[in-house]
């Protein structure tokens, strides 16, 4: 089994089905891929678990891709076909730990807490491997250290897809903090730096609707730009795979121009009490909205690009995500947009504000000023 699937995967989501897993099985067929997938369900989720159950269907399961590309309109369905079977770690644990030891490549998309400890996980862990433990770092911890016990000089390498600026080192820093407060040995510290691979990167799709019970449906544009680091093991070559010396310039437009324009106009959904099902295409035919929006993007957030030499760049992302967000095939839903919103504002908003006030940029920035005011404290 563990042979059949070099990449583990923590997260059921159906971004990642949509994007990488969809990456992996286009790969597949070229024959550019490490090979299939085994997906590991973390959490209680009722619908996570029904995603894991379907996940063993052979025919794979269906996304379909609509939107525009080029002002053309695209409605195509494919069939992620990368996925070998699903794993519920609570109940498959065993199963879960053959696979890490041997596999060459884990993927990880965890949520927005999904990088927060549990108090429950502690040095105990350590002394029987069957024990599961609750939080993902403490999972991937001692799934790393058995590893290393089992096979001290194999390299893996991890691709960390959740949406936090330089994934792969926060990530990598949580395990050593682990190892250190566990004081475990340092040949395992030594094996954390030398031979696992913590890949920094950027991921940027929308993917707006589950099919159920297994699927999803989501937009042509599809982006997954990895920092190149020596050593890296990818699980696949695809087009839409990037491997680039400067990621800071694809976190920084999507992070300040699509993530910050989603959390705009969640923004004023929650503000002005806007239907309860609104979607970002009817925000955007709003035209008053519409105006502020593209505001926002021209006179407080373009600037800085322009200010830092990327001025053009930032223009045409712009207008990339302009017709990503005039979609007319997908229901982006603003309710799923403002979940744990006050969290992202800080990390899409805040440093935008510190950007202009570190150039000394004389930017009013008052739409991004007044959002930033409504955060609970």
């Amino acid at each position: 089994m563990s042979e059949a699937t070099p990449i583990l995967q923590f997260g059921t989501s159906r971004f990642l089905l949509a994007h990488a897993d969809l990456f992996v099985s286009e790969a597949l067929e070229a024959g550019k891929a490490l090979g299939k997938i085994a997906i590991v369900q973390t959490t209680g989720n009722a619908q996570s678990a029904a995603r894991i159950a379907a996940l063993g269907n052979p025919d794979g399961y269906p996304v379909r891709i609509r939107g525009l590309k080029n002002g053309v309109a695209v409605d195509a369905e494919r069939r992620g076909m990368a996925v070998a079977f699903g794993l519920n770690a609570n109940q498959d644990w065993q199963t879960v730990r053959e696979i890490a030891s041997v596999a060459k490549v884990i993927i990880s998309n965890t949520g927005d807490k999904g990088y927060e400890l549990d108090s429950d996980d502690s040095v105990e862990l350590t002394d029987d491997f069957a024990r599961i433990p609750k939080s993902f770092p403490a999972k991937l911890c001692l799934l790393l250290l058995e590893r290393w016990q089992l096979h001290p000089d194999s390299e893996i390498s991890i691709f960390p897809c959740e949406l936090i600026p330089r994934n792969g080192d926060r990530l990598k820093d949580i395990i050593r903090g682990l190892a250190d407060s566990w004081q475990l040995p340092a040949g395992f510290t030594f094996y954390l730096t030398e031979k696992c691979r913590f890949a920094n990167s950027l991921v940027d799709r929308i993917v707006s609707e589950p099919i159920e019970p297994v699927g999803a449906v989501a937009e042509p544009y599809a982006i997954w730009a990895v920092e190149n680091q020596a050593g890296l093991t990818l699980p696949c070559v695809h087009p839409h795979l990037v491997l680039t010396d400067d990621l800071d310039h694809y976190e920084n437009l999507k992070l300040y121009l699509l993530n910050l324009g989603h959390s705009y106009l969640a923004e004023r959904w929650l503000v002005d009490a806007r239907a309860k099902d609104e979607t970002v295409r009817e925000a955007m035919a709003d035209l008053e909205l519409r105006a502020d929006l593209e505001a926002v993007w021209h006179e407080e957030v373009l600037p800085l690009f322009a200010a830092d030499g990327l001025g053009t760049d930032a223009k045409t992302y712009v207008d990339d995500v302009r017709e990503r967000f005039l979609n007319p095939y997908l229901a982006h839903r603003l309710a799923d947009i403002a979940g744990n919103h006050d969290e992202k504002k800080r990390r899409r908003i805040a440093p935008v504000i510190a950007w202009a006030e570190k150039l000394g940029l004389n930017l009013p920035q008052t739409r991004l000023r007044a959002a930033m005011a409504t955060i609970k404290q």
